[in-house]
């Protein structure tokens, strides 16, 4: 164990010690003058030495303390250096973000080289996965979780909400079977995302089909696929139409590669929530992501309205 006085009675001596004064130290180190002639008294006392001699309007220092001064100013050079890497460390590195694979494929990724150009010193690291992950034992520093918020211990605020609508490739409402109705339905293959362990209720085609009031069509037939990016690609190849996330088209929208045939969009209180253990907002890099993850969605809200 090293044998080591208070800090504030070393930093006392330190700066007083550069000066030579007593009232200049207190003038860099915000208190009184008598407030640093207490420090220094406790830590001679401590030591068991005299570090200054005092006379009527000044200071010297003794030849113990002179000896030593030199190590005392490199110590608290160092300990600043310390004090500044640790700080860059905050602001720079790895930076870890659990996320549900579509959102991070179709919303998250085409987004993210804006991200670095702001804040080139911090490397993201995607973890894209439905499972709710082990903050601390996957290393994780922020999630997005498509859910209803519920995070117990968490810090949570919502991205996005969620809303569906059916999808197709443009060549299908041009094909031999044009999809101009609901009930057009009937003749396309209808493509599902199954959500596997997630229980809680997503609109599926039963819901849509019973909201847009069309019967005779299969909604338990056709190709189920357990990430939603898949059934986006199916639907882009003209594969079948697909119940999708308005969220996760978006540049398929803008692109042109799909389209929404009907207006009829059913809405959730599910959304997508940026989640953090609590207080872990503070770390500077983890901070940064998330005001900026913040503002991207805004200007998503924006734009859309």
């Amino acid at each position: 164990m090293r044998r080591l006085p208070p800090l504030k009675s070393m930093q006392a001596f330190e700066v007083a010690a550069r000066w030579l004064s007593f009232s200049k130290a207190a003038e860099e180190l915000f208190v009184t003058p008598a407030a640093v002639s207490q420090q220094i008294k406790q830590l001679e006392s401590y030591l068991g030495v005299v570090l200054f001699r005092r006379m009527t309007r000044a200071v010297q220092l003794t030849e113990e303390a002179r000896a030593v001064l030199p190590l005392v100013t490199e110590g608290f050079d160092k300990l600043a250096e310390a004090v500044d890497r640790l700080a860059q460390n905050e602001a720079s590195g790895l930076l870890t973000v659990s996320c549900v694979p579509t959102f991070a494929v179709k919303w998250l990724l085409p987004r993210l080289p804006h991200f670095s150009n702001l804040y080139p010193d911090i490397d993201v690291r995607l973890d894209a996965s439905l499972e709710t992950r082990d903050f601390d034992r996957d290393g994780i520093d922020v999630g997005i979780r498509l859910g209803m918020g519920d995070y117990p211990g968490m810090e949570v605020t919502r991205i996005l909400g969620e809303e569906v609508s059916p999808a197709c490739s443009p060549k299908i409402l041009a094909g031999t079977k044009p999809l101009r109705t609901p009930d057009d339905l009937k003749h396309h293959r209808l493509i599902h995302v199954d959500w596997g362990k997630i229980t809680i209720q997503i609109p599926d085609w039963h819901m849509w089909t019973k909201a847009a009031g069309v019967e005779g069509v299969k909604v338990n037939h056709g190709p189920r696929f357990t990430i939603e990016s898949m059934a986006i690609e199916a639907a882009i190849n003209g594969d079948g139409v697909a119940l999708i996330s308005h969220s996760a088209i978006a540049e398929e929208l803008k692109a042109g590669r799909l389209v929404r045939p009907f207006d009829l969009t059913l809405r959730t209180d599910m959304g997508y929530w940026l989640v953090c253990p609590a207080g872990r907002r503070r770390q500077m890099k983890v901070n940064a992501f998330c005001e900026w993850l913040l503002a991207e969605a805004e200007s998503d809200r924006t734009r859309i309205a």
